[in-house]
């Protein structure tokens, strides 16, 4: 029988190409990435060479910390990337680019374009669990700190005994640059710096701001991307130094 003879709700699809491969990749690479945060959270060690440490433990908040950072707590007796690492997976979690991409991974809601629904009945982000999305700004206000820190950690790593270059300091100020390219292009920055304005007449640099961000936002799927892996390779490459399996090797 001819697929254009059957109604179109019996139809998987009418696509001919390989749609599921975007879906399948997209899936494997987030899970792959799960479970290596999950490993390296556990671990609590091997995320401080000095100068070096992991954008997941940072800021370093424990007192029990590897790292000589701001001890806020004390008596914290598990992983202190636990103190913070929810903020930065919370803000990715809940980000509309990553929905997308999880919606069509896991759920296949759609899989692809012009791909039915697995599910039949489709009730979008207003009922629970998936109303609990809308916190997306609240994840990106939070980061802002934490992004503050990893620009800190960066800049701190030029400087051991004196200025100096390295490779995990230059790993490190890549990854500050690519999460600060990820959420200058999020879409609550654009609401944050051109929201509530009935024109932009009379705010010029907000008007500015708003245009920046809205040109990064053409491209927040690829910073979404390359700044996840920026975040695994810098962790991975602290923890070969941590553990003594890597030396770094400096420029000058």
């Amino acid at each position: 029988m001819e697929a254009r003879s059957l109604p179109l709700r019996d139809l998987r699809s009418l696509r001919t190409d390989p749609w599921w491969l975007e879906p399948l990749a997209i899936g494997g690479a987030l899970i792959v990435f799960t479970l290596y945060v999950a490993w390296a959270v556990w671990q609590n060690d091997y995320y401080y060479a000095a100068p070096y440490l992991s954008p997941l433990y940072s800021p370093c908040l424990a007192a029990s910390c590897l790292h000589p950072g701001a001890a806020l707590t004390d008596g914290w007796r598990w992983s202190p990337a636990l103190l913070v690492v929810w903020v930065p997976l919370g803000l990715r979690a809940t980000c509309y680019y990553y929905r997308k991409a999880y919606y069509r991974a896991f759920f296949l809601a759609p899989a692809a374009c012009a791909v039915p629904d697995a599910a039949s009945v489709y009730s979008g982000e207003a009922q629970f669990p998936l109303v609990l999305q809308n916190i997306h700004r609240y994840f990106f206000y939070l980061s802002l700190p934490i992004l503050g820190f990893l620009w800190w950690d960066a800049l701190r790593a030029f400087f051991p005994a004196g200025f100096g270059v390295g490779v995990g300091a230059l790993l490190l100020l890549v990854n500050a640059a690519l999460l600060t390219l990820f959420a200058g292009s999020c879409n609550s920055c654009r609401h944050v710096v051109g929201g509530h304005l009935k024109s932009f007449h009379g705010a010029p640099i907000r008007h500015g701001l708003w245009r920046l961000s809205s040109r990064l936002n053409e491209r927040h799927g690829l910073y979404a991307w390359v700044s996840l892996a920026s975040v695994v390779l810098a962790d991975l490459y602290i923890r070969l130094l941590a553990s003594g399996i890597l030396s770094d090797y400096r420029l000058f």
